[in-house]
């Protein structure tokens, strides 16, 4: 079987990142959420936002 360096790279990040946090995602995401603030960046979302009903 083919085996892809870059999606190997990729896996051992994740499984990295999720042994750091004793994969808790409510603790990975809170940490997301607190670099995205940090970075200063603009951050957007795309949700779909609700019509107003008259």
């Amino acid at each position: 079987m083919f085996k892809d360096p870059i999606v190997e790279e990729v896996d051992a990040i994740r499984e990295k990142l999720a042994a750091k946090f004793n994969y808790d995602l409510k603790a990975m995401f809170d940490d997301i959420k607190k670099r995205e603030k940090k970075s200063g960046r603009k951050i957007v979302s795309f949700a779909v936002k609700k019509k107003k009903t008259a």
